[in-house]
């Protein structure tokens, strides 16, 4: 089996692969290629820790494994270390044998960032000028850096639950010679996309903090009762996801449906976007909504790039398992 750790990933697999990566296997699933196994998601009762694992298999990537890992969030306090830590592992789909053992902390990022970019790619406007974050923290980085290849951003809004972190932002807005400005919730009305990265339990971004146009790309609700969005935003808007199933039970549409604003029927494979078979945006005055719930094949994709290039490049650590 190969091992790739996570400290040789930065080098490996830049934004772009993952994009590709991401769009490709979301394409899949919408067509039935491909498909992600159950997940289990628990909180452990030790560090206030998130533990589960994400799993799946692409018949046309020819990728099958899982992703074990979760969200410890006193990882950076206390240790200096990233509150999300995870490891990808690869199986050969042939023969059941384990393929490679691949750091996921920094794959979690870029395929993180990469469907929020994605849902832009084919959600948003095409005229969209302002782009709105809430959330300053490690993911808000790369969620950031991603989307601003998607559109002719002019000027960055930010919003966190801390606002001395907002600056982690503001550096990435400097570094694309954009201005960054700091608002209340309220000020997001002048954003024509929205990503929200948090890990919160109770909404932040109203339905009546959105402007008619905008696209939000909803990308930290990954668990049952965790909410960054007013479920009546929901109501409101024209609903895509990655994959239902996880989008009406640990993604933000659990909430909309199970108060009965929504139905199931209502959300929509952001892969059938991609692959023609849904319109998607018809009218500059819609506002959708990408629910990114994560799922593991957006993990696999990605680790499976990396250890195709590793082996390539001869970094990959070559264990006899």
């Amino acid at each position: 089996m190969y091992i790739v750790p996570e400290a040789k990933i930065a080098d490996l697999v830049s934004r772009e692969a993952s994009f590709e990566a991401v769009e490709q296997v979301f394409a899949a699933m919408a067509s039935k290629d491909a498909y992600n196994f159950p997940v289990v998601r628990e909180a452990i009762g030790h560090e206030d820790a998130l533990y589960g694992f994400k799993g799946g298999f692409d018949r046309v990537g020819g990728s099958l494994g899982l992703k074990a890992g979760g969200y410890w969030p006193h990882n950076l306090e206390k240790r200096g270390l990233i509150n999300h830590q995870s490891t990808v592992f690869l199986f050969d789909p042939d023969t059941g044998r384990v393929h490679a053992m691949v750091g996921g902390n920094l794959l979690t990022a870029l395929r993180t960032a990469a469907a929020s970019s994605v849902s832009i790619k084919h959600l948003a406007r095409e005229d969209a000028k302002v782009m709105g974050m809430i959330g300053a923290g490690h993911q808000a980085t790369f969620q950031l850096r991603a989307a601003l290849e998607q559109r002719s951003f002019e000027k960055v809004i930010g919003w966190n639950y801390h606002p001395e972190m907002l600056p982690n932002i503001e550096k990435v807005a400097q570094e694309a010679g954009l201005p960054f400005e700091a608002v209340e919730l309220e000020g997001m009305r002048e954003a024509d996309v929205i990503i929200s990265i948090t890990s919160a339990f109770s909404p932040s971004l109203m339905a009546d903090h959105v402007s008619e146009g905008t696209h939000i790309a909803c990308m930290g609700t990954d668990t049952k009762g965790k909410q960054e969005v007013e479920a009546a935003l929901l109501a409101k808007a024209k609903v895509f996801t990655d994959e239902v199933a996880q989008s009406i039970s640990i993604g933000e549409a659990q909430h909309a449906v199970g108060s009965g604003l929504i139905a199931e029927s209502d959300v929509i494979e952001i892969g059938a976007v991609i692959n023609g078979a849904h319109p998607g945006r018809t009218s500059d005055s819609d506002i959708t909504l990408f629910d990114g719930t994560g799922v593991g094949l957006q993990d696999l994709a990605v680790a499976s790039k990396v250890v195709e290039l590793a082996i390539e490049r001869g970094v990959a650590i070559e264990v006899d398992f």
